[in-house]
C-alpha cells in the first residue's frame, strides 16, 4: 500500500504542476530522465515537454486516483483525466495510461499516454491537428502501449 499511496501522489503532482504551469517540476520529479509523453500519434522525449506544453492550452486538470498494477520495481496504470480549458472552459476528457519505474527518488512516471473520449462515442489517442504544436526530436523511452494503438 505505501507503493499505491506514493503513486497515487506522483500522479496529482503531475495534475497539480500542469495546472500551475511548471513544466520544470514535473520533469523534475515526476518523470524518468529518460520518460516521454504519447498524444496526437507522436511520442515526445523530456528534451521536447518544455515546448510542447508551451504549445499547449492552459487549464486545468482534473485527474481521479490510478488503477495500479505494480510488479516489484516497475509498473502500469490509467489514471481518469479532466481538462478544463481556463480561456474558454471548453473541456478535454479521457485517461492516461501509464508506465512507473521505482528510482532511487522514489516512483517516477517513464511514459505517459493520453487517450482522449470523443463525442461519436469512441476513444483515440487524438489526431495531429495543432499547428502550433511543435513535433517531437526525441522520443525518450520506448514501453508497452497500455492504452492499445493509435
Amino acid at each position: 500500500m505505501d507503493d499505491a499511496a506514493e503513486l497515487i501522489h506522483l500522479c496529482a503532482v503531475y495534475a497539480l504542476k500542469m495546472s500551475q504551469g511548471d513544466v520544470h517540476h514535473i520533469m523534475e520529479h515526476v518523470f524518468t530522465p529518460d520518460g516521454s509523453y504519447s498524444a496526437f500519434g507522436d511520442t515526445y522525449g523530456l528534451a521536447d515537454w518544455p515546448r510542447l506544453v508551451e504549445a499547449a492550452p492552459k487549464g486545468l486538470f482534473l485527474t481521479g486516483a490510478p488503477v495500479l498494477d505494480l510488479d516489484g520495481d516497475t509498473g502500469t496504470g490509467e489514471v481518469p483525466l479532466l481538462f478544463i480549458d481556463q480561456t474558454n472552459h471548453r473541456m478535454r476528457m479521457g485517461w492516461y495510461s501509464d508506465t512507473y519505474r521505482r528510482t532511487e527518488a522514489g516512483w517516477r512516471l517513464v511514459t505517459r499516454k493520453m487517450t482522449f473520449l470523443r463525442r461519436h462515442g469512441g476513444a483515440d489517442s487524438g489526431m495531429p491537428h495543432d499547428p502550433t504544436r511543435p513535433a517531437p526530436t526525441t522520443t525518450g523511452t520506448s514501453a508497452p502501449d497500455a492504452a492499445g494503438p493509435d
